[in-house]
């Protein structure tokens, strides 16, 4: 397994911090800069792009990985672990599926690179959205949550992806909080595959890896002072990427005497999901665009409450690794009377996050 994590993560990480070093460079000539306006936080001109970066980072060293599959099911080199020769043949079948999840990724940040570059309206966006989803959940990409009828899987996964695109598009307010959190998550959920236990899934597990290992080369120059965002292009390439490999990752089968580990991912995703809801129910409810930017968020609300920006990020991201690990821990335990204390956990944590956000601005004076 080791061989197999540090190919992943190295390879990734090396791809991604070169490129998007690089965007640093080329985004400033070709206009692709993001200024400071009045619902931004950020106070100087700087590139986005690095959403380009973290699309190398993953696609790139999955092409080689590609390459050495189809070369090694022929001729599996003597040095490779047997656990993993064995599912050599697993990988080059479900390859068409992976680089189809890869190209309909990549149509979207493609999308969120010309709106990097030209804004775009929010219709337009959202139709593009739910026109790949529909179109990936048509091949074959989807949920199943226990239900025959294949419609309502069908319409779940569309939403799961739409949301998830979003989400994480929201987050990207502060430096290094989408990012981070996209991190966090990703290395969650590789773990969750890769130890899973009796039927590890080499291949969703691997594409978390590589994720992950992108995402710290991003992360590298996003981290706060950001040198570079990773604007709608990056944002919308992870969302979904997540989104499908959270579909694939066959959290529970029949097998499977455990049926609570399908909650697995509302809670490791339970931050990123709590915020995109709550950032859209206040727009509404104010009576204006879901999609129009204001500095409603967990992290701006943190920053109105006197903490540092820095501060709030890694706040956040604390919280979010909190309600993964509670996430992780349902594969531990053994019943859904125990699976309901992780969940309740997790709603405990988020309840918390809604008294913060509602808490005074200006402290009380002293009396």
């Amino acid at each position: 397994m080791w061989p197999l994590i540090a190919g992943c993560l190295i390879s990734a990480f090396w791809v991604s911090f070169l490129t998007t070093g690089l965007m640093r460079w080329i985004a400033p000539r070709v206009g692709l800069i993001d200024k400071p306006a009045a619902r931004k936080v950020h106070v100087v001109p700087t590139p986005l792009g690095g959403g380009i970066g973290i699309w190398c980072g993953v696609v790139l060293p999955l092409a080689v990985a590609q390459i050495l599959i189809l070369i090694w099911a022929k001729s599996p080199p003597s040095w490779v672990p047997l656990e993993l020769t064995e599912h050599l043949a697993g990988a080059v079948f479900r390859s068409r599926e992976l680089w189809g999840i890869i190209v309909a990724a990549s149509i979207l940040s493609l999308t969120g690179l010309i709106d990097d570059l030209r804004p775009l309206s929010w219709k337009l966006r959202i139709a593009i959205q739910f026109g790949v989803s529909i179109a990936v959940v048509l091949a074959g990409v989807r949920a199943t949550v226990f239900v025959s009828n294949p419609w309502i899987g069908g319409l779940l996964s569309v939403l799961w992806f739409v949301v998830l695109v979003n989400s994480f598009n929201f987050l990207d307010n502060m430096d290094g909080l989408s990012g981070g959190i996209a991190l966090i998550v990703s290395t969650i959920f590789a773990v969750m595959m890769l130890t899973k236990p009796g039927d590890p899934h080499w291949f969703v597990g691997g594409f978390f890896l590589i994720v992950s290992g992108s995402l710290i080369g991003f992360l590298c120059h996003n981290w706060s002072p950001a040198r570079i965002f990773m604007g709608d292009a990056g944002s919308y390439f992870l969302g979904f990427s997540i989104a499908s490999m959270t579909l694939l990752g066959t959290f529970y089968t029949p097998n499977d005497r455990n049926q609570h580990v399908i909650l697995a991912p509302l809670c490791v995703l339970a931050v990123p999901l709590y915020d995109i809801c709550s950032v859209v129910f206040i727009r509404l409810k104010e009576g204006r665009s879901p999609f129009q930017p204001d500095k409603k968020h967990f992290s701006h609300r943190l920053v109105a409450l006197g903490l540092t920006k820095v501060q709030a990020v890694l706040t956040v991201l604390l919280t979010t690794l909190t309600t993964g690990l509670l996430g992780l821990t349902l594969y531990a335990v053994n019943s859904w009377n125990a699976a309901v204390v992780v969940v309740a956990c997790v709603g405990c944590i988020l309840l918390l996050i809604a008294i913060l956000e509602a808490a005074p601005r200006d402290p009380p004076h002293a009396v």
